[in-house]
């Protein structure tokens, strides 16, 4: 841990504590408490996974400043509704030590909570007001200058792709166990470009996206409830609206965690997504295109699908991405993610049916 924030970056007075703060899995945040009462946040990049501190700090550091300035002409309170990043006292967005350990500094946003879980889709619901306000502030910016921190996140098409190599493959000798989970992947091929498609057509628009819409991302202030900042920004880069709409229903309208292993119970429970889907929507402020709307239930399909063909390539190779627990885990997340598309699948009519009411 950096021992000596004071020296580095541009804050003044003396620290009285430093300690770690927060649930986050990438990056390791410790709060840094002043004598005068202020506080910050400090944070280690995990460069194992954003490989390119420089085009990852740039693009927070744009479009941070840029909400701002859309912030305040709205009435808002930039200091509260979105981050602000602390350079070093020689300009720099992080500070790189000399293990080669990035940091970066935040200024930290006081009386607010985070939740994460819920069962309330009151919760949910200005969960997705924040997230939709976020793409309505950003409507404007051009989403091509940013980098993309990791490429082709969700490029499904490749992802499948990736997938059809683990199997041709067979690193591990495992692919004969899962033919039933590589049947149901190949049956929805011809779907899987359906965003990129449109994207690519023109007929929905590039937009600035936030790509971990987890209700844990949004700052509640402890008074009001209300969603007001989102935050972790790492993701934050060119793609589709329904990307962020499709992963947060992927993961909190779900009725079952992501890697149960009782499929029946693994559904989608459509008063959250019909909570999400209304805050959400309200938050865009009338942004969003005929077609984006139209589209918001496939985004939710497409973004379980694509997690897990994820999960079952990376079963397939090994085990070498995503973190396990225990052997065959990733296979138990790759089954409870194609039993929720198949849910959602047979609900689609009535999820259409319920973004046009909206």
């Amino acid at each position: 841990m950096l021992n000596d924030p004071v020296s580095i970056f541009q804050i003044e007075g003396e620290v009285v504590s430093v300690h770690e703060y927060g649930e986050g899995h990438i990056n390791t945040t410790h709060k840094v408490v002043m004598a005068d009462g202020s506080e910050y946040l400090l944070q280690s990049i995990n460069t194992n996974i954003f490989k390119n501190p420089d085009e990852l700090m740039e693009n927070i550091q744009n479009v941070t400043e840029y909400l701002r300035k859309v912030i305040a002409l709205r009435g808002g309170d930039p200091s509260r509704e979105t981050l602000e990043v602390i350079p070093t006292r020689e300009n720099h967005l992080y500070y790189r030590d000399e293990e080669g350990t990035c940091w970066r500094m935040y200024h930290f946003i006081r009386n607010t909570v985070t939740y994460q879980s819920f069962e309330d889709p009151a919760i949910f619901e200005k969960c997705g007001k924040a997230f939709g306000q976020f793409l309505a502030d950003l409507d404007e910016y051009p989403a091509d200058s940013l980098h993309e921190a990791i490429p082709d996140f969700h490029h499904t098409v490749k992802r499948y792709r990736t997938l059809q190599a683990a199997i041709a493959d067979d690193v591990c000798g495992r692919a004969a166990d899962v033919q039933e989970e590589i049947a149901f992947a190949a049956a929805r091929e011809d779907r899987y470009g359906m965003i990129l498609d449109a994207l690519e057509s023109g007929e929905m628009p590039l937009r600035v996206t936030h790509n971990d819409t987890k209700v844990n991302n949004v700052l509640m202030d402890a008074v009001t409830g209300d969603g007001i900042c989102v935050i972790d920004l790492d993701t934050v880069m060119p793609g589709s609206c329904l990307y962020d709409f499709g992963d947060a229903i992927r993961f909190g309208a779900a009725t079952a965690a992501e890697d149960c292993t009782e499929l029946d119970t693994m559904k989608m429970d459509v008063a959250l997504f019909e909570a999400f889907a209304r805050g959400f929507i309200t938050g865009t402020q009338g942004k969003l295109t005929p077609m984006e709307i139209k589209m918001l239930p496939v985004g939710a399909w497409m973004m379980t699908m694509e997690n897990g063909i994820r999960f079952l390539t990376d079963h397939l190779s090994g085990d070498v991405y995503f973190k396990i627990h225990h052997s065959g885990h990733n296979l138990e997340r790759c089954r409870a993610q194609f039993a929720l598309a198949a849910d959602m699948e047979s609900k689609m009519e009535k999820l259409v049916e319920l973004v046009q009411k909206i």
